[in-house]
């Protein structure tokens, strides 16, 4: 289950950041259409975290974190091959994969040190909250999706739009998807199960 859990983060990291382009709105808040499935990330972290403890969960982040600037080359690269005569959606696929490099900069950078936030505050409640799986989710994931909101808006609006709606709101729906995720920390117990008697 553990291989099968990692598997799941990496892709919910690289789903994130292809769909994060368009906005939606969700009860009245204007939020990337990543935010859902890159929220679950924080969990997911966790759940790998409980399966193979503080140092591997980093590695599996630094992994993902690899595989982001890998789309981010490679789409790059792609965008600027010519193109055949027939390919009429040539800026269709640029605005998709061709993100500027503002937010790509924001968002790796978000993403990274957000989630070894994420993993050691994870860590430190796990020693003082052995039995309560659900607190050490959410106590980690409120400290570092803030963090995340903080340094993503910041480092890609600032300047551009107000600031402070924009983190209030991400931050809202990240909690919201957060407290909803909770039971899938449970999980963990199964895997470490199967790890232990395969």
């Amino acid at each position: 289950m553990g291989l099968v859990v990692v598997g799941l983060y990496v892709a919910c990291e690289i789903i994130a950041n292809i769909t994060a382009g368009r906005p939606v709105q969700f009860f009245g808040i204007v939020v990337p259409s990543a935010v859902f499935i890159y929220t679950l990330t924080f969990t997911l972290i966790d759940i790998i975290h409980e399966i193979y403890g503080k140092d591997d969960s980093r590695k599996v982040i630094y992994g993902a974190f690899l595989a982001n600037i890998l789309l981010v080359v490679y789409s790059y690269f792609v965008i600027n091959m010519p193109a055949p005569s027939f390919f009429k959606d040539e800026q269709a696929y640029a605005t998709v994969f061709g993100s500027t490099p503002r937010i790509v900069f924001a968002s790796l950078t978000a993403y990274l040190l957000s989630s070894l936030v994420d993993v050691e505050v994870y860590h430190i409640w796990k020693i003082f909250m052995k039995k309560r799986k659900w607190s050490r989710v959410l106590v980690s994931n409120g400290i570092s999706t803030f963090v995340d909101s903080c340094v993503f808006i910041l480092l890609a609006f600032y300047g551009v739009m107000p600031v402070a709606p924009l983190i209030i709101g991400q931050y809202i729906v990240k909690m919201a998807i957060t407290v909803l995720s909770l039971p899938l920390i449970y999980t963990s117990k199964y895997g470490v199960k199967l790890m232990r008697h395969p």
